[in-house]
């Protein structure tokens, strides 16, 4: 069987996320007119997300799991389980995904008997990964449930290509293959936060900006951002066409206002997400934040592209109504400048 080089694989990434950009019709005024970002393929059934509210962080996590036991199970079959928390900057808890929300995961893939393979894999943006868990207290965790803890930033990768709205360009960008991996089964273990560049962050993006590298001194998250506000939103969409979660796990136990993703407040808000279709799990995490779906715009392409269901309409909440617990989050103090996106290029 032939080896492609990085530079042929590369040629041939760039192709598809051409095509992606094409398809989105980037910069594109139709997007902030759209209603609720309605998905490009609409689903004959309506998707299905968990909404679970409580006292116990990793209590509500197994419970909002345990409503889709079977469909997660069949989902895993013989893959290995990758379990991606959100350590953007590990000197801040309210930041990061707490221990008790993967001991909630682990504990109900222990009860399923998916627990034998199971890996709790970052790209820490700030401190060093395996520190970081470290300083969470991850490691008694991952013991209890004997997962092992990965560092992305030591495993191999795959270039994929980033836009640069400055010039223009694609430019290469490393990406974790773990994440990308078909033969994984990948868990989004997010939290419901504002921030200070996309609106929101929830599942997706605690995915693909954990796949871009830091090596050799060098951090690819910043290629990513595309020199912009339009250009980090098409980025994520992109990359999230061979990004997304299998399964989103959105704990909003407390979550973040204000200047997220790391500077902002905490919010109490006892709730936890759970969606197979991670779209639909995190327009329903938008809706509970009382956040815009029009605003997000890497979700409004994502939605455009057919990844999920956007469309409050039509997706099914199990558990706790939504409207019993909606919270107006404050937004970034720069909310306004974050909105460029939305608008024409001139």
């Amino acid at each position: 069987m032939r080896r492609y080089s990085r530079r042929e694989l590369f040629r041939t990434a760039l192709a598809g996320t051409a095509a992606a950009w094409a398809a989105l019709r980037w910069p594109s005024p139709a997007v902030g007119a759209e209603s609720q970002g309605t998905s490009a393929s609409v689903a004959a059934s309506k998707s299905r997300v968990a909404l679970i509210s409580g006292q116990d962080r990793a209590e509500m996590t197994f419970k909002a799991l345990k409503v889709f036991e079977k469909e997660i199970t069949q989902a895993i079959g013989n893959k290995r389980v990758i379990v991606k928390p959100n350590n953007v900057f590990a000197g801040s808890r309210l930041a990061c995904t707490d221990p008790a929300n993967l001991e909630g995961i682990l504990e109900f893939l222990k009860s399923i008997d998916k627990c034998s393979d199971v890996l709790i894999a970052e790209s820490g943006a700030v401190v060093p990964t395996l520190e970081g868990f470290e300083g969470l207290g991850y490691n008694p965790v991952a013991a209890r449930y004997n997962a092992k803890l990965v560092d992305l930033d030591r495993d191999a990768y795959e270039l994929m290509p980033c836009l640069n709205e400055q010039d223009m360009q694609a430019h290469p960008c490393r990406v974790s293959k773990l994440l990308m991996d078909p033969n994984n089964f990948v868990i989004s273990a997010a939290k419901l936060k504002t921030h200070d560049t996309v609106v929101a962050t929830l599942s997706l993006k605690n995915i693909v900006m954990a796949a871009p590298l830091k090596i050799n001194r060098g951090s690819d998250k910043r290629i990513v951002h595309g020199g912009g506000y339009r250009a980090i939103n098409l980025n994520i969409a992109s990359l999230g066409t061979r990004l997304q979660p299998d399964l989103a796990v959105i704990d909003g136990f407390e979550g973040m206002e204000g200047d997220g993703p790391v500077r902002g407040t905490a919010v109490d808000h006892k709730v936890c997400v759970v969606g197979l279709d991670w779209l639909a799990a995190d327009r329903v995490g938008l809706e509970l934040m009382g956040i815009d779906p029009k605003q997000v715009g890497y979700l409004v392409y994502c939605a455009r592209l057919g990844m999920g269901e956007y469309d409050l309409d039509r997706i099914e909440v199990v558990g706790e109504k939504v409207q019993d617990h909606v919270r107006k989050y404050r937004l970034a103090n720069n909310i306004e400048q974050q909105l460029q996106w939305m608008k024409q290029s001139t």
